[in-house]
């Protein structure tokens, strides 16, 4: 049997973002449990501010078809999200929003969500890790009738949390990450 494919998309841009280095250290343990990883950004699939008006004069973006098909090519998906205002950043919202709008036979509008299982999880300087941010993500995620799987990792005092190569400091946060990435590995083999 062939390694399951996970993609890994941080919901963040910013230089030296906390919620990189999460996915950067979750790829690491995706590796590590012998999945084959692809971790990408965001800015490689610039869209535009989603409005009904936009796409119905000029339908929906290259890149909102591109970044569906990455995740079609995958059977696991990890968003990181930073928390902005108690929610989920205007990057990866609006990301969501086209995606749920690419219609491509023959799966219909939307079944990206529908085809694989995704894991969320946040980084925060606080100490709550960005768990308001995953409570919005995973509904953001339900509504468009994706499977999320019920373990998540909101990781507190990120501003401490990695060494220099990216990696988590503290076992607890190692453990929770390993079981995060078991849950969606058994998951993604339980729907391939």
């Amino acid at each position: 049997m062939s390694a399951l494919k996970i993609l890994v998309i941080p919901g963040s841009t910013r230089a030296g973002s906390h919620n990189a280095r999460l996915a950067a250290a979750a790829a690491y343990r995706f590796v590590q449990a012998d999945a084959d990883v692809t971790r990408i950004s965001l800015t490689d699939f610039p869209l535009p501010i989603y409005e009904a008006d936009l796409e119905a004069g000029s339908g929906v973006p290259r890149a909102a078809i591109d970044l569906k098909r990455m995740i079609d090519a995958h059977d696991g998906v990890l968003l990181v999200t930073p928390e902005y205002n108690g929610s989920v950043p205007p990057l990866l919202s609006n990301a969501i929003a086209w995606l749920s709008r690419v219609d491509e036979p023959p799966d219909g509008r939307g079944a990206v969500f529908r085809n694989r299982p995704f894991a969320i999880a946040a980084a925060s300087e606080n100490r709550f890790g960005g768990a308001r941010a995953l409570s919005a993500l995973r509904l953001m995620l339900t509504a468009c009738n994706a499977t999320v799987i019920p373990n998540q990792l909101a990781l507190a005092f990120a501003d401490n949390a990695y060494n220099d190569m990216d990696r988590l400091r503290l076992p607890a946060d190692v453990d929770a990450l390993d079981a995060l990435v078991r849950q969606l590995i058994e998951t993604a083999q339980q729907t391939t």
